[in-house]
């Protein structure tokens, strides 16, 4: 019986012991599968990529300027006092309208009067002491006229005595004794004379100090009547800086009492335009700027004057852009905050995308390269720059624009490639290269000739002079790969100033300040580069280097050959990428999974 008990129990414990290493294989294989699996899930799937995208539209398009100012009235005065003292009269208050020689305010005048009464009474004195001097002239004449009958006596008496010594009746010391009264009544006479002199001499003085005096007299009169303030023009009062019984004191500069508008129908925006925009602006372009004291409401203006004088704050500098406009009703008040915006160039109808689609990067997705491009990867410096064939390219692509009317300039030649590389400012001269160029320039100056056609109203016979100028220019531009590159600039300045002097000469006075004006603006246009990434067929990113025009912050003017060979790709309609998305991140506007804090 207990052999039995004991082969149960043994029986018993094989089979738990074979039952636990089933499990355990089991949990084994399980954990394998889950590892296997998991690995498959993150290594052998590949992450999906998806992407933000934007379209190529058509539409107009408007580059600005933005910029902040101050509502200021065209011409305000500022009213101050040439003399110190006490205010003792108001006669106008805020917004007091005023004419000019209004009296506005008076400043006590009682010291200004007795200094008048003082100047008076020495006037006074001085035309007494020119009385004086000139009774004392006259007592001087009489002595003169006196002294001259003595000498005449003298010399009669000395002449008579003579002829009797002559005689010898009367002795020769009664002869020399009358002849020394002569020589004594001559010197009486002189001295008569000389004193003359000196009254007369008197009389001058008295006289000046008589006009000196009348001076002194003259300014305290100015000095009373400078007491009594008054308006230099026709206006409002927009500012009153004294109250009555305030003392103001006039030393070195006249304290401000009054500023007077005159005119507040007609008004001006001092904008302060940065030193990189102030290039765009010019005079007589529309300017808009709105106000926070009638928010949704547009103001419009233009460019009265760009000034010169540099304003240098904290570093920054800045030049002010006078907007001037009309203040009908005058609701617009001085000194209100304005934002301006000034419009520098405009489009119709120009292909423009997004602008974030400007900041997107994909590694490993480059422009393809054209057929007979040059190397991008070979510079033709050692900055890193793109090189000739890149830069020069457009001069041996022809293109055919199409004339106002329905005819196309034909032109021989095979389309260039396309520049590659990393974006690089350029500048295009569309007056030197015309409308015959393509690649990097072709837009521009196509653009450029059509609005000589059309905003000159060129004729026939000035049109093929135009298109033959630039004809001859072409091969004087595929020359200057020949030069040094730091040679390339100045030869291309000359030849561009060439093409435009000739064009200046086919030109009526009437069209010479329009070209003028065209040449300006087209002098202070950008032409830069970007890359672009479409959306292609997959799914597949595509990269394209690409030529920019104007901006308006928003979205970006995209610039495209007609020949160009992905003009058939950038085009309206196409999905331009604007962004990026990680795998697994987060939609926008999601929120995480798991409890929510108490925070």
């Amino acid at each position: 019986m207990p052999d039995a008990v004991a082969t149960q129990r043994i029986s018993t414990i094989d089979r738990m012991n074979k039952f636990s290493w089933t499990l355990r294989l089991a949990a084994a294989l399980v954990l394998a599968l889950a590892a296997a699996g998991g690995w498959w899930w993150t290594q052998g799937r590949a992450p999906d990529v998806s992407y933000r995208t934007g379209k190529i539209e058509r539409g107009p398009l408007q580059a600005t300027v933005s910029a902040s100012g101050a509502v200021n009235p065209v011409t305000q005065v500022s009213v101050g006092t040439q003399v110190s003292g006490q205010i003792k009269e108001l006669y106008v208050d805020f917004n007091s309208e005023v004419k000019s020689g209004q009296l506005i305010a008076l400043i006590d005048p009682e010291t200004f009067e007795y200094r008048v009464r003082q100047a008076q009474a020495d006037v006074d004195s001085a035309l007494a002491a020119v009385l004086t001097a000139e009774a004392n002239a006259a007592a001087s004449r009489a002595m003169v006229s006196r002294a001259q009958v003595d000498l005449a006596e003298a010399q009669r008496d000395y002449e008579r005595k003579k002829m009797l010594v002559d005689r010898q009746f009367i002795a020769q010391s009664e002869a020399d004794k009358a002849r020394a009264l002569v020589n004594t009544s001559t010197e009486s006479l002189k001295s008569a004379q000389a004193q003359l002199g000196v009254t007369s001499a008197q009389i001058k003085s008295a006289q000046a100090s008589v006009a000196q005096r009348q001076a002194a007299l003259a300014q305290a009169r100015v000095d009373l009547g400078r007491t009594r303030i008054t308006s230099p023009v026709n206006g409002i009062v927009i500012k009153r800086a004294v109250e009555k019984g305030q003392t103001v004191a006039a030393s070195l500069q006249a304290p401000e009492l009054f500023v007077i508008a005159q005119n507040l129908q007609d008004m001006q925006v001092d904008a302060s335009i940065d030193e990189s925009d102030v290039g765009r602006i010019r005079t007589g372009q529309r300017a808009t700027f709105t106000v926070d004291a009638f928010p949704g409401q547009t103001f419009e203006g233009e460019i009265r004057q760009v000034r010169k004088a540099a304003q240098n704050v904290a570093n920054v500098v800045t030049y002010v852009a006078v907007v001037g406009f009309s203040n009908a009703g005058g609701r617009l008040l001085p000194g209100m905050t304005a934002n301006v915006r000034v419009v520098t160039d405009s489009r119709e109808s120009v292909l423009k995308f997004p602008n974030a689609a400007l900041r997107v990067r994909i590694a490993g997705v480059e422009p393809a390269a054209a057929p007979g491009a040059a190397p991008a990867a070979r510079p033709a410096s050692g900055n890193g720059t793109t090189g000739d064939a890149g830069r020069w390219s457009w001069m041996s692509q022809a293109q055919a624009q199409p004339a106002p009317g329905g005819e196309r300039q034909p032109v021989a030649g095979k389309p260039a490639p396309q520049a590659t590389g990393a974006t690089a400012p350029a500048r295009s001269d569309p007056a030197a290269t015309g409308g015959a160029g393509g690649g990097a320039a072709g837009g521009a100056t196509a653009e450029f000739r059509a609005r000589l056609v059309t905003e000159l109203e060129l004729t026939p016979s000035q049109m093929e002079k135009v298109d033959a100028i630039y004809a001859d220019a072409r091969p004087r531009f595929m020359q200057l790969r020949e030069l040094p590159a730091e040679e390339r600039a100045k030869a291309r300045e000359r030849i561009s100033t060439d093409v435009r002097a000739r064009i200046g000469e086919l030109l009526t006075p009437e069209q010479k300040p329009k070209y003028a004006a065209m040449q300006i603006e087209a002098a202070g246009r950008a032409v830069t580069r970007g890359r672009l990434y479409l959306l292609g067929d997959g799914g597949k990113p595509k990269a394209f280097n690409v030529r920019l025009g104007i901006t308006d912050g928003t979205s970006t003017e995209l610039v495209v050959a007609p020949n160009s060979p992905d003009a058939a790709e950038l085009k309206e309609g196409a999905v331009v990428i604007t962004g990026v998305i990680a795998p697994n991140a987060p939609a926008a506007g999601a929120r995480p999974a798991g409890p929510r804090m108490p925070f």
